[in-house]
């Protein structure tokens, strides 16, 4: 079906409305903690900007990207992911408690074209058994280092740490302390955003951990930096309406974190802004300037993972996925652009 331009952003607006409805409590299939391949089909995107084909936004550039579909009814809620391999191999974590695992398949110019080796497997409790309370393993954010895989939950505010290995995933190793008082974290607005600082850098490859929007007295995003020399609480400054949703560090220490907005009046947003390195301190403001911002004119939807990897011509790379929900009104996207440093 076409519409025209007013009836497509009528029927945008109208899966909005519908999106904040379902976003606060997604649905959650049940099943074995062990779940066959899963098959994905991917739609290429061309164009990020609707109808343009222009590439360049700002400091960034846009590859390409994919728009995901399964037949399964527990592919989805796809709410975090991290590189194993630069641009290839990945891990993830969906907020219906899964572990995803997959393979960014590409064609001879290195742009995306599909998803390979897909498969979810169900997060177990410490008897190996597989967790269906949604509250226990509303897992929101993620960071890969040495075998490790380290996920933020929300609901029930925690930091648990995990063995990788992508046929059997098992329970959590250990539980690491947060720092920010668990009475400061609101119920559905824990931490998005595990990353691991850079290695040479202040915090010597430490664990950074920054909440959705669990805000201070002054309105700002707690924040803390949870292992590493330097520990400690700060606070990421809130600009507008946006909420925090991911975040990963540049090669050049700076944190960029992806940022999401809903409101009737502007309806579905998404940003990415540059946070200064030096600012990730204890007792800190952390502050920085927008890279990117986009609306429904866009290819985006519910934006809530990110990760920095560094493809082999040395091209610093940023690549998004989006959380459906289990809704069909909304997507599970792709979406890859080069970051063009100063």
């Amino acid at each position: 079906m076409i519409l025209s331009r007013g009836g497509f952003r009528q029927t945008l607006f109208a899966a909005i409305a519908l999106f904040a409805c379902v976003a606060s409590a997604p649905a959650r299939p049940t099943g074995s903690a062990l779940v066959d391949p899963i098959e994905v089909s991917s739609r290429p995107i061309a164009e990020f900007r609707i109808g343009r084909t222009d590439r360049q936004l700002g400091s960034l550039e846009f590859v390409g990207g994919l728009e995901m579909t399964s037949k399964s009814r527990v592919f989805g809620a796809l709410s975090a992911f991290r590189f194993l391999k630069a641009g290839s191999d990945f891990i993830g974590v969906a907020d219906t408690g899964y572990w995803f695992f997959g393979t960014v398949a590409r064609d001879a110019d290195r742009r995306p074209v599909g998803i390979q080796n897909f498969h979810m497997q169900q997060m177990v409790d410490q008897s190996g058994q597989p967790i269906d309370e949604k509250w226990e393993v509303d897992a929101e954010g993620l960071a890969v280092k040495d075998g490790l895989a380290t996920v933020g939950f929300e609901r029930n505010h925690r930091v648990a740490q995990f063995r990788i290995d992508p046929q059997n995933m098992k329970a959590p190793d250990r539980q690491l302390d947060f720092l920010v008082p668990a009475r400061e974290l609101r119920q559905n607005r824990g931490f998005e955003t595990v990353t691991h600082a850079n290695l040479n850098g202040q915090h010597q490859g430490g664990l950074v951990v920054v909440s959705e929007k669990s805000l201070d007295r002054a309105g700002n995003i707690y924040a803390a930096i949870i292992e590493g020399p330097h520990k400690g609480v700060f606070t990421v400054k809130r600009n507008g309406d946006f909420d925090i949703t991911d975040g990963a560090f540049l090669p050049n220490g700076d944190l960029l974190l992806l940022e999401r907005s809903f409101t009737m009046a502007g309806g579905l947003k998404m940003r990415l802004r540059r946070i200064y390195g030096e600012s990730v301190e204890k007792g800190a403001v952390a502050d920085g300037p927008v890279l990117l911002d986009a609306d429904m004119g866009y290819q985006i939807d519910n934006m809530e993972g990110l990760d920095v990897w560094t493809r082999d011509d040395g091209a610093v790379m940023v690549s998004l996925i989006s959380d459906d929900n289990h809704s069909i009104l909304q997507r599970n996207l792709y979406l890859e652009f080069i970051l063009h440093q100063d």
